[in-house]
């Protein structure tokens, strides 16, 4: 086996600097929903000693002092850069898991060879990604994906690399200095409280963990902990994943940007919310038979606090945005209490299953269900074609003053035509 880790370096600061070429070398974070907390911090502001998660309003003292620049997030920018670096990493192997916004595995004993090796091969992705979108990757490359994640970490922490490196030709001596001097804490799917309970029983290195007994660290932290050190061991346990598997839950919600009291409002945020889930059910080809929704108040405020939720179960298993909207607000009006300041609201599909297998029953109505599909067709195609809530149902409003700040978001650069940057 033969796997490959392909990681954006600061991936949301580095989609930032595509477009303002001036901003490198500059400070930069990148905030949460409402412009809360840090969720990407530059090289520079880690150097400041600035942590991930850090709320802004702490660190505006030290952001006027080092002249950082703070950006909302730019999730629509975000996703699309991710898809263009998958498309390319496509080309050079279509064994590829898309792991995450900004990491993606490959499995590339069958191709490496055509690019002259895998150190080559890691080369070559780095300098197409590069042309082809401004981004910065780094390459790991080992027999296992934790070996993987492992050599993409050093050839991210070590400049000696040059970007890539590959476990297999590293010796072995080597390779075991390098796993002795780096934290287990470090290993993939090893998390802090982890890491803590592993160094309380003597085992505070990569290389502690690979030398520990696979059925020892089974018995105390169970199977994926048995497969990780067989995987630093450089014993295959874990396999590509080609397709993600449907999802069996979906949820969307949001923080407002600013308190919410009126329950027109609440119908606003909640059809809002809901059209977006609806739109990933339908992706996935599934439908569902129950909408979870749920208010909540400002935990963190003196006032009087209050959160409810209720499932709402419905008739036949669908994925109408019409139906699905319909039900969510029948459920808010069984939980809204006025008087009361809401931050934060949300919708969960539940119950989901396969559309083209759904049980139909005797009092189907297959023209309406034809209508309807027919519909959402159309819908998903006008959203998709002219941008993310084109068409959407009047309930969710127009105004939508609740909605989360982001005054400081960079323009959609690639997924507007409104906003296409203009080169003079």
């Amino acid at each position: 086996m033969m796997f490959a880790l392909v990681d954006v370096n600061n991936f949301y600061v580095s989609c930032e600097r595509v477009f303002k070429p001036k901003l490198e070398g500059i400070p930069i974070v990148v905030l949460s929903n409402n412009d809360g907390c840090a969720v990407a911090r530059s090289n520079e502001v880690k150097a400041l000693g600035v942590k991930m998660g850090t709320p802004w309003f702490q660190m505006k003292d030290l952001a006027r002092e080092h002249r950082i620049l703070a950006f909302s997030s730019n999730y629509a920018l975000y996703g699309d850069m991710s898809n263009r670096v998958v498309q390319i990493l496509r080309d050079f192997s279509p064994d590829t898991e898309v792991y995450s916004i900004d990491e993606s595995f490959l499995q590339i004993e069958t191709v490496a060879h055509l690019y002259g090796g895998a150190l080559s091969m890691g080369q070559q992705m780095r300098q197409r990604i590069k042309q082809w979108t401004g981004l910065p990757v780094c390459v790991g490359v080992g027999p296992t994906k934790t070996l993987a994640k492992f050599a993409n970490h050093l050839a991210k922490k070590n400049p000696e690399f040059e970007g890539v490196c590959d476990l297999h030709v590293i010796p072995r001596q080597e390779r075991v200095r390098w796993m002795s001097g780096i934290e287990v804490g470090e290993v993939w799917g090893v998390g802090g409280r982890i890491a803590r309970r592993l160094e309380a029983m003597g085992i505070h290195t990569v290389l502690d963990l690979r030398n520990a007994s696979p059925k020892e660290m089974r018995r105390h932290f169970g199977v994926v902990m048995e497969r990780s050190c067989n995987e630093l061991r450089g014993i295959s346990c874990l396999a590509l994943e080609d397709v993600a598997g449907p999802k069996q839950q979906i949820m969307s919600s949001r923080s407002f940007g600013r308190p919410v009291e009126t329950i027109e409002e609440l119908r606003e945020s909640l059809a809002s919310y809901l059209s977006r889930a609806a739109e990933k059910l339908r992706k996935q080809q599934s439908v569902s038979a129950a909408v979870y929704v749920f208010i909540q108040t400002n935990r963190f405020n003196q006032d009087e606090q209050y959160n409810a939720s209720v499932t709402v179960p419905l008739h036949e298993p669908t994925d109408d945005t019409l139906t699905l909207t319909a039900a969510a607000l029948s459920g808010l009006e069984t939980i809204y209490r006025a008087g009361f300041r809401y931050k934060k609201a949300g919708v969960m599909l539940m119950l989901l299953s396969d559309k083209q297998r759904r049980q139909m029953s005797i009092f189907d109505n297959l023209a309406a269900t034809q209508k309807s599909t027919q519909l959402m067709r159309a819908l998903d195609t006008i959203n998709r074609d002219y941008g993310h809530g084109t068409v959407r149902s009047g309930v969710s409003g127009f105004t939508q003053r609740w909605a989360m700040r982001n005054e400081n978001r960079s323009p959609r650069y690639t997924t507007r035509w409104d906003e296409l940057p203009v080169v003079r």
